[in-house]
């Protein structure tokens, strides 16, 4: 069964950094392109980031410049360096497949961070 495991958030002042995990047992996980989503309180899941298999990266535009998305396919995991932390960027964090979320969505992670 597939499963997305997200880790590694949590509560940060203003300007902080957190990074975060996502263990995937996913068959052929080196082939996946994989994204990072944040869904904040009221709003929809948005994708922040992504890497393909060849690790090409593309991030949204809110987080650009902040954020780094990396992936270890040999560990089946997915990073994100999360630098310069905003208020706005409160929200759980889930990872999936991207740029379309295909796989069961995990528990997620949350990541607070005050002003």
């Amino acid at each position: 069964q597939v499963q997305l495991v997200e880790s590694g958030g949590g509560l940060v002042q203003s300007g902080g950094s957190l990074r975060l995990s996502c263990a995937a047992s996913v068959n052929f996980f080196r082939l996946y392109t994989m994204g990072w989503y944040r869904q904040a309180p009221g709003k929809e899941r948005e994708l922040v980031a992504s890497i393909t298999s060849s690790s090409e990266k593309n991030y949204a535009d809110s987080v650009k410049g902040r954020f780094t998305i990396s992936r270890d396919n040999g560990k089946r995991t997915v990073y994100l360096q999360m630098n310069g932390l905003k208020a706005e960027d409160t929200a759980v964090y889930f990872c999936n497949r991207g740029p379309t979320a295909s796989l069961n969505w995990g528990q997620g992670t949350q990541v607070t961070v005050s002003s």
